[in-house]
């Protein structure tokens, strides 16, 4: 019987999971920027299982830090996204080989 194998292309995932990450940095300098430091302090507070951001929060971050925040976010995001797609690539051939 001949079976079809899906892969996952690891650059494809690699961008997708880059863009992601990217997108959801945007999101949280989006939220710093709108909201009121005290409701951004309960809002990550409780993403981040209880940790106190107050005395870490800061208000002001230097451009460069951004961009550098922006590209280190979609390169790690890229990463994960590539060696997810590899590692489920090996998977389904050792599944597709004992079928």
């Amino acid at each position: 019987m001949d079976t079809v194998t899906n892969k996952l292309r690891p650059t494809r995932l690699g961008f997708a999971v880059g863009a992601t990450g990217v997108l959801f940095y945007l999101g949280c300098m989006l939220t710093m920027a709108k909201v009121p430091r005290s409701q951004v302090v309960v809002f990550f507070n409780s993403l981040l299982h209880g940790f106190d951001i107050a005395p870490i929060l800061r208000e002001s971050v230097p451009p460069i830090e951004v961009i550098l925040g922006i590209v280190g976010t979609f390169v790690l995001g890229w990463i994960a996204g590539a060696v997810v797609a590899l590692c489920y690539n090996i998977g389904s051939m050792t599944t597709s080989a004992k079928e």
